[in-house]
């Protein structure tokens, strides 16, 4: 059976699902708050859904 695609990405202090890299997929603020949640920046917990 195939993997189910991901569209919902989460991040938070304790866990962060997508990076800076991402922004194709996440788009530019999904992208950037995943990468500033991830090095320590203090952002509110949340979810980016996909650009797909």
């Amino acid at each position: 059976m195939a993997k189910a695609k991901k569209y919902v990405y989460h991040f938070s202090k304790s866990k962060t699902d997508g990076n800076g890299t991402m922004k194709a997929l996440l788009g530019g603020k999904g992208a950037n708050l995943a990468e500033m949640s991830s090095i320590g920046v203090p952002v509110p917990a949340g979810f980016t859904i996909t650009t797909e």
